[in-house]
């Protein structure tokens, strides 16, 4: 038995790291705005010791957290070692807006967390406690890179990190950290050659676990290479060029907003739809008047999003990493109707699940674990597609959860920047406890009007409220 310990990254979570390059970060964020209560400190600020000292308590049921990045020799593929040389300190963060501080401030703090690396030596994540936020809240802003986790998993993390339970206030013992040993070079580099020895057993084991999923395993193989072509091709077609594509700056921009999920469900009623292609409507209502405003014919646009799509079992629930595909779904600009811009985008999301496509892309990410780092990097991208924007929907609890018996009144979510013909709006949602949270991430240089958007989204969701004669209960707000 090998007296050392490591995991290799998936041929998914190590993409995110090949995405990376400098200004463009592959984190995901997400902003969280508490009540104070029982956290409030003597001089009205937030206890952050408090709040540190129960994350510490724990971390040993988040393992990756404690864990940082080791590299094979020659072939250069990431693997992860525990870290013994872990410092709470420089994960969990202290700062405050100027009280008292506006929701216009915490926004700004966030978009500058956000446009900051996590640093490559230590284990990808950071926590920011953020007091002074006025109505007696603070929020917290929090920062994981994305080969690390998924929308998914990230609720899931959440249930660790919060409690359903106002009442549990009470911090455990941390248990003590025993860091397992890491491996040297030379053992790094020959497990890697076993591994690749053992290739060919994978598959067949692959094969063998699809065998029991379906009925008909040369049929559910063949369908799936067809998606996989299918989507190579359309990968290799060009979207329109507009103002908020290109090569991105490394500056950004967040904004969020929040509307009842109630309303958005009543909607998807009146359309006969999913929530996921109402909210596609949405957007397609926002970017059609936004770019014209921007001096964009939307008529004339080919405009692309990608849309990610979990493809975790329930037996990987609480699992960090990442177990997702994506549909790349034309948006309908050239059209003015909403009822008729969900029906063609109701079609799109239709043809690519009967297609088979986010299976077939899992299938190829599977495929990708063998492929020299240098070609994973141009596979995965073109596995992705070709996209003006990102579109993420995750659904969260429909109940409220604390930290320390302090409510979390919202979280607003965001997504990087990446892909396609360089992305410089990328659109991330969460439903909550009876509300639909939208954060807005933005390049600061091609998108410097980003609350135009968020208004543009405002009124495409009333537009399509008016074409179903549907009353909205509230509109969305902050």
């Amino acid at each position: 038995m090998p007296k050392f310990n490591y995991e290799r990254l998936s041929a998914q979570d190590n993409s995110f790291l090949l995405f990376e390059k400098p200004g463009l970060y592959m984190h995901v964020s997400a902003t969280q705005i508490f009540e104070l209560g029982p956290l409030r400190s003597e001089l009205g600020g937030v206890d952050f010791e408090r709040i540190k000292a129960f994350i510490a308590s724990v971390l040993h049921r988040i393992p990756r957290y404690r864990q940082k990045l080791a590299w094979i020799p020659v072939e250069q593929r990431p693997v992860w070692i525990d870290d013994a040389a872990f410092d709470l300190n420089f994960h969990v963060r202290h700062t405050s807006l100027p009280r008292p501080g506006s929701e216009a401030q915490l926004k700004k703090l966030a978009s500058r967390v956000m446009a900051q690396h996590l640093d490559r030596e230590r284990p990808l994540w950071e926590l920011w406690v953020v007091e002074g936020l006025e109505g007696d809240r603070f929020a917290i802003i929090s920062k994981m890179h994305h080969c690390m986790i998924d929308g998914a998993s990230g609720v899931d993390l959440g249930q660790i990190l919060q409690s359903p339970d106002k009442h549990a206030t009470e911090i455990g013992e941390a248990p003590r950290f025993h860091p397992r040993p890491a491996p040297t070079a030379t053992e790094l580099f020959t497990d890697a050659l076993t591994w690749r020895l053992q290739t060919p057993l994978r598959a067949l084991k692959g094969l063998r676990e699809l065998q029991r999923e379906t009925d008909d395993l040369r049929s559910e193989v063949e369908t799936r290479w067809k998606a996989v072509r299918s989507m190579y091709g359309a990968g290799m077609e060009k979207v329109s060029d507009t103002p908020i594509n290109g090569d991105n700056s490394p500056h950004r921009s967040f904004d969020y907003l929040r509307m009842p999920l109630a309303d958005i469900k009543t909607l998807r009623r009146a359309l006969g739809a999913t929530v996921n292609d109402t909210v596609l409507t949405i957007v397609t209502g926002a970017f059609r008047a936004y770019l014209a405003r921007r001096g964009c014919d939307p008529a004339q646009l080919d405009f692309r999003i990608q849309a990610p799509v979990s493809m975790r079992s329930e037996e990987e629930k609480g699992k960090l990493g990442n177990r997702i595909s994506a549909w790349t779904v034309p948006l309908p600009l050239d059209e003015a109707d909403p009822r008729k811009q969900l029906e063609r985008i109701r079609a799109t999301t239709q043809e690519l699940k009967d297609s088979r496509q986010a299976p077939a892309v899992e299938t190829m990410m599977s495929m990708m674990d063998a492929m020299p780092t240098q070609l994973l990097a141009l596979a995965s991208r073109q596995a992705q597609g070709t996209v003006n924007s990102i579109v993420t929907n995750v659904p969260g609890p429909q109940f409220p959860l604390y930290l320390l018996g302090a409510e979390l009144k919202a979280m607003y979510p965001q997504v990087p920047l990446m892909l396609g013909v360089g992305i410089g709006i990328g659109i991330a949602l969460i439903s909550y406890n009876g509300s639909l949270c939208w954060g807005f991430n933005a390049d600061a240089v091609k998108v410097p009007d980003l609350a135009d958007f968020v208004g543009a989204i405002r009124a495409a969701t009333e537009r399509v409220a008016a074409a179903c004669d549907v009353k909205l209960s509230a509109p969305a707000a902050e």
